[in-house]
């Protein structure tokens, strides 16, 4: 049982991402409502109608491509394992606030929001209990699609379980939720990520490595979401700019963008083309950094080492490795939990504040709850 007066702990620390299916029969489910969040994908008025019939259309093809990469995503692999291994940490860094259990929330593959939800209220947390959960974005960059998207879910099913949907009122003993919402130019993140490209360009011969270029490639969004002020591809770019100044900018560099899915206009480069278009003026020496994922998945499996790389058909195009196990990483995940843990604070001050052109009252609504979780952690 919690207690909410004399001990921190507890701590849930509850990783936060898009997950991905973990076998091929997943695959229509998690299409499914990947389509149907128009948070994400944004098809107007015909969402429910469009959704379904693309996610459909869809499925065949990426069953192979998970197939292709071992017949399902890794990503819960990676995050169960970075949650666990970054939680024994915080024993050691935080006793305070301990134990800290890990936990798995995806937005659209197992296990899903509501699923991880009912496993907290199951280990003790809240219904009257109390208790404190971080909610930790695995996305080091905020996006409204993605880390917005996943909290609008968190807030609904806080409603449905424990909130006043569920009872009527604001109930008393209810999970006290903070949140770390973006992390983009944190030095330990960083590090990860300079260490990597570092080691891959050794691969190169000396005399050639000052003259690889370094393509960090990041999940694309539509420019409907970009021009309401979606603050994502600022984050991103803070994140490169960072990681080559870490580099000492020795190498030339750009930012491109990847996996676009459908007609409407996203934001550009595509990395497809831009490697495409190097390898054509004959600069064929690229190496490809993830540098929105802290995982591999299907985006880094297939889309850039299947698609990309070979498409590129040149011995001189790589991709780094992801951060999945990096020992540099996981301590960086333990010092942003840690700093937040000692911070009092419920979320960013970046967070509290929307979008130039937003209109979504769900949106205003979850951010007003999780904004307003600070005054029950000045209490703990």
């Amino acid at each position: 049982m919690q207690d909410t007066t004399s001990s921190q702990g507890p701590t849930a620390m509850v990783f936060m991402n898009m997950g991905g299916p973990s076998t091929t029969d997943e695959v229509g489910d998690f299409l499914s409502r990947l389509f149907a969040d128009a948070d994400l994908i944004p098809l107007g008025r015909l969402q429910s109608y469009l959704g379904p019939l693309i996610s459909r259309r869809r499925t065949p093809k990426i069953k192979d491509q998970y197939s292709a990469i071992g017949g399902g995503s890794p990503i819960r692999k990676w995050s169960e394992y970075q949650s666990s291994e970054m939680c024994k940490i915080l024993d050691r860094t935080s006793p305070e606030t301990a134990p800290h259990k890990p936990y798995v929330m995806f937005r659209y593959a197992n296990p899903l929001t509501e699923h991880t939800y009912e496993q907290l209220l199951e280990d003790g947390f809240g219904r009257g209990k109390g208790g404190r959960a971080v909610a930790f974005t695995q996305y080091p960059q905020y996006s409204c699609s993605t880390t917005g998207s996943s909290l609008n879910e968190l807030w609904k099913w806080r409603n449905r379980l424990e909130g006043k949907a569920a009872t009527g009122v604001e109930p008393e003993g209810a999970i006290t939720w903070s949140v770390i919402d973006r992390w983009p130019s944190h030095p330990g993140l960083v590090e990860a990520f300079a260490r990597n490209i570092e080691t891959q360009l050794e691969t190169y011969p000396e005399e050639k490595r000052k003259d690889v270029v370094l393509l960090f490639s990041a999940h694309s969004l539509p420019m409907s979401v970009v021009n309401r002020g979606d603050t994502y591809p600022a984050e991103v770019a803070a994140t490169v700019w960072a990681v080559m100044q870490r580099l000492g900018f020795k190498n030339s560099y750009r930012l491109c963008w990847q996996s676009q899915v459908g007609p409407s206009a996203w934001l550009g480069a595509q990395t497809s083309d831009t490697v495409q278009e190097y390898v054509k003026k004959g600069q064929t020496d690229l190496i490809l950094i993830p540098i929105a994922f802290t995982s591999d998945h299907i985006e880094t499996l297939y889309e850039l080492d299947q698609e990309v790389i070979h498409e590129a058909g040149h011995p001189g195009v790589k991709r780094a490795e992801s951060l999945n196990d990096s020992p540099v990483f996981i301590e960086a995940l333990a010092d942003v939990a840690l700093k937040h843990l000692q911070s009092g604070e419920s979320c960013s001050r970046q967070m509290g504040l929307r979008c130039q052109g937003c209109k979504s009252e769900r949106c205003l609504e979850q951010k007003k709850f999780f904004v307003g979780q600070e005054n029950l952690l000045s209490v703990r």
